[in-house]
């Protein structure tokens, strides 16, 4: 009788890949859509990418030493501008430009806001000028030079131009925990509203041809 034939096995059965050979996922690295603003966001969890106005949220957990951080279930950017309590011209002149709505429904915006010091300081007849109806779109250029796209602490400013939603840059400048904002220093950093930050500032800056 012939001997069986032994079937070799070493060779006809190949070797699987590992279960957990999966490429690593991931991670979102980039700047938020308003990255052109050279505002780079705080770490934060990962999340999903939402859309183009949606900024990184920022964290709350770091915030600059001797800042202030207002929760956002007080309210939109006016809310909390307003209960400050030191925002009294700015809000006047925001309401003057028509611009009420679109700092408490639009955003996020990371708003430098000139505390009424900083009105006070200007030349005299500067603000009333400014709030009368023929002046309007004139206001609403200087506001809207004080007020950047995303909402951005002030552990994620890094110096350098920022685009401002009137078109034109602000220089953002940093030592420790001072910033400027062209000529004018925060003051109070981190007030945070449910749709952006405010930054308080002690002077008013004003557009490159105003």
């Amino acid at each position: 009788m012939q001997k069986p034939t032994a079937v070799p096995t070493s060779e006809v059965t190949p070797k699987t890949a590992p279960m957990n050979a999966t490429p690593a996922d991931a991670a979102p690295t980039g700047t938020p859509a308003t990255g052109v603003y050279q505002l780079e966001p705080p770490p934060t969890e990962k999340a999903p990418a939402v859309s183009s106005e949606a900024a990184t949220p920022t964290s709350e957990a770091n915030p600059t030493p001797g800042t202030n951080t207002t929760s956002a279930t007080q309210g939109n950017i006016v809310d909390v501008a307003t209960s400050k309590g030191s925002f009294t011209t700015l809000l006047a002149a925001v309401k003057a430009a028509g611009l009420t709505d679109v700092l408490a429904e639009g955003g996020p915006y990371t708003v430098f806001a000139p505390t009424d010091a900083a009105f006070a300081a200007l030349p005299k007849g500067t603000v009333e000028t400014l709030l009368k109806p023929e002046n309007k779109e004139k206001l609403k250029k200087v506001l809207a030079y004080h007020v950047v796209p995303g909402s951005v602490s002030s552990s994620a400013i890094k110096p350098g131009q920022v685009k401002t939603l009137e078109g034109s840059a602000v220089t953002l400048k940093t030592s420790g925990d001072k910033i400027m904002v062209n000529n004018a220093n925060v003051t109070s950093a981190n007030i945070k509203a449910s749709n952006g930050m405010i930054h308080a500032i002690d002077k008013v800056i004003l557009p490159p041809d105003l």
